[in-house]
């Protein structure tokens, strides 16, 4: 996962991206930004624009509510 890539996606396209790496391959967002180099900030504020949270039990981003 590259993260200019990601930098460079619709950010709807980011949460399905991040969901799915947290699902197959990442126990937490921690290990997912660890493992992919990503910037922690970016990577919340970018969620946070669209209205989606990290939800540490289901180990994936909710929608706020």
């Amino acid at each position: 996962m590259d993260k200019q890539l990601l930098e460079r996606l619709d950010s709807h396209m980011v949460l399905s991206i991040l969901n799915e790496k947290l699902r197959l391959e990442c126990d937490s967002l921690t290990g997912l930004v660890s493992r992919y180099e990503l910037d922690s900030s970016w990577l919340m504020g970018s969620m946070a624009q669209i209205g989606y949270r990290y939800d540490p039990v289901s180990n994936q981003f909710k929608p706020r509510a």
